[in-house]
């Protein structure tokens, strides 16, 4: 329907021609979704992430970033015109540090992931909130690869670990679990306003095709009706975690929800590990750098509610064969 009244795209930026009914209502209903005041759409997650954090940090400021934040938050930081303090991944006393250190800076935010893409492990919201609370610091967290898949009513990590009103900028995206295409903020109609003026990469941009709004709110009804999708997802992630481990195939050790990487170091490891797991029909991604850092190279499973319980048994077997193999042709890299 969507697609049939207004066409394949919206043709110019929101605040020109380009938001229609259809944004207007997506924007609504993720107020309601976010349990939030207002929230604003952005043409992608990595617009939302790099227009929300220049519209709050500037020349003056300092902004500290986990080092594995996604590409979008990193970007973000760069281009703010902020000091930028790069914190060591997870350490909060690394953290707290560079607070102490910037402590007659004009103003100061912290960013992170809240479920990390590459690692699969999630971030100490509630210790970040208490950090930012002690050094009078914004807090802003990208939810990307959360949202739908944590929390009571599916709104990501800061739901599921209870610290919602303690996060100062909530960051989403459409192109994960709900299957469209782009990026949100939600919060206060101060925050929104806020976004609506000083967000350069919403201003000019071009807004989301009406059918990708309509898409994303269909997606929405399907997460508040049907949890047992994500329970699925948990179920199998649990399957999988335990599989690999007695199989002895190392894992991140704080590895929660659906994503898997399977470090292999060199980059022609992991790209014939994903090619002879794709001949046996499973698609599993070879990341390599700039992706992720030198010596790092991985397989990255991630699993959703369409998978069954046989699919993971036996891409664990798969797995646990290929790995095996792997590391009689090269013990040395399988050794790094």
């Amino acid at each position: 329907m969507a697609a049939e009244s207004t066409g394949t795209g919206a043709g110019a930026s929101a605040l020109i021609t380009g938001r229609t009914n259809w944004h207007a209502e997506l924007e609504e209903r993720l107020a309601q979704f976010e349990s939030q005041q207002a929230a604003i759409l952005f043409p992608t997650g990595f617009a939302a992430n790099v227009g929300s954090i220049g519209a709050f940090v500037e020349l003056g400021d300092t902004v500290f970033s986990d080092r594995l934040n996604h590409a979008s938050l990193v970007d973000g930081c760069r281009l703010s015109g902020a000091q930028v303090r790069i914190y060591e991944h997870l350490d909060l006393e690394d953290l707290e540090t560079g607070l102490k250190g910037a402590a007659t800076c004009r103003r100061r935010l912290i960013v992170t992931d809240s479920l990390f893409s590459m690692d699969g492990d999630a971030a100490p919201l509630s210790e970040l909130c208490d950090l930012a609370e002690r050094y009078d610091s914004l807090l802003l967290i990208d939810e990307a690869h959360a949202t739908g898949l944590f929390g009571q009513h599916g709104r990501g990590l800061a739901e599921s670990m209870q610290v919602e009103d303690r996060i100062d900028v909530r960051v989403g995206t459409l192109s994960k679990a709900l299957g469209s295409l782009g990026g949100f903020v939600s919060g206060p109609h101060t925050l929104i306003d806020w976004l609506w003026n000083k967000a350069r990469t919403q201003t000019f941009s071009t807004a989301l095709p009406p059918s990708a709004c309509a898409a994303a709110a269909a997606a929405l009804d399907i997460i508040e009706r049907e949890p047992w999708r994500r329970d699925h997802v948990h179920e199998l992630a649990g399957r999988l975690r335990g599989q690999l481990q007695a199989s002895g195939v190392p894992l991140v050790p704080q590895g929660v929800g659906p994503i898997f990487p399977i470090v292999l170091s060199d980059p022609r490891s992991a790209l014939a590990a994903a090619a002879e797991l794709e001949c046996s029909g499973f698609l599993v991604a070879a990341i390599r750098p700039p992706s992720v850092p030198q010596g790092t190279s991985r397989l990255r499973i991630t699993l959703n509610c369409a998978h069954s319980a046989e699919d993971v048994d036996r891409l664990a077997e798969l797995l646990a064969e290929i790995l095996s193999g792997a590391a009689q042709t090269h013990p040395q890299s399988a050794a790094n």
